[in-house]
């Protein structure tokens, strides 16, 4: 965890918007740059494959659509609270409901996906380049965020294995911790 700390500048997606050139490129690679957004996205499809059919394609496409429309309004200027708060609390979250194996209707999965994407997109969106053209900067951020998605469903296969519950759910533990420790960093900022 002290490592976490040496590098803490470098592990928020939305931190250092001055080295963003704009464009597809600079969007796909913004939401990979930080572990704070990766963990979230990671776990959005960790949780997705435990549920399985039909939250495994739901919740990867509710969080993109959503975090769009947060993006959005990070873009018009429309002023959301406490964003880094409820980055860090999806994190956590997200990272619990992996590891407890929590299981509610698909809906109420959704629409928990759906609040905490509403702050990624958000940060994405107020952090838009000025040069960039926002719709395929936006464009290139989905991908990313879809990818990262897939990535956690895939992990989230594991869950078929012989231990893989173990595996999944010990993943959602670690996306936990990240979050509490991001959470750390807000509190004491």
């Amino acid at each position: 965890m002290s490592l976490l700390l040496f590098f803490s500048a470098t592990l928020y997606a939305h931190s250092d918007t001055a080295s963003l050139q704009g464009g597809f490129s600079s969007g796909f690679m913004h939401p990979l740059s930080g572990l704070d957004h990766v963990v979230a996205m990671v776990a959005v499809g960790l949780w997705g494959a435990f549920l399985g059919s039909p939250a495994i394609w739901m919740l990867p496409i509710t969080f993109p659509l959503v975090m769009a429309f947060g993006g959005a309004l990070g873009v018009i200027g429309v002023p959301v609270p406490f964003v880094e708060l409820g980055i860090a609390l999806s994190d956590i979250i997200l990272g619990l409901v992996v590891l407890f194996a929590f299981r509610p209707p698909g809906w109420v999965a959704a629409v928990i996906v759906a609040f905490f994407a509403i702050f990624h997109g958000y940060a994405h969106g107020v952090e838009l380049p000025n040069a960039a053209n926002p719709l395929i900067y936006s464009i290139g951020f989905v991908i990313a965020t879809g990818l990262l998605h897939l990535g956690g469903i895939t992990i989230g296969e594991l869950k078929r294995l012989p231990s893989g519950e173990i595996i999944v759910r010990g993943g959602g533990a670690v996306i936990s911790l990240v979050g509490l420790f991001f959470l750390s960093n807000f509190i004491t900022a």
